[in-house]
């Protein structure tokens, strides 16, 4: 999770909406390589923790210990 205040990581990703000021609910699953490897643009606030867990699995991401 990141916190971006002052919108420095939403404008490159492209998340911006300028007209609001508030950057999309959006997801991007980032690789060790520094690569995107999903990008989830239908966000579930209610689900996201769990759902979260399960597209990292469904990637290969392996639990921590």
């Amino acid at each position: 999770m990141l916190g971006d205040p002052d919108k420095t990581a939403a404008e490159p990703y492209g998340v911006l909406m300028p007209a609001v000021g508030l950057a999309k609910r959006w997801t991007f699953y980032i690789g060790k390589d520094g690569k995107v490897l999903f990008v989830d643009k239908a966000v579930k606030v209610d689900t996201a923790g769990a759902d979260i867990a399960a597209k990292l699995a469904e990637l290969g991401i392996a639990k921590r210990k």
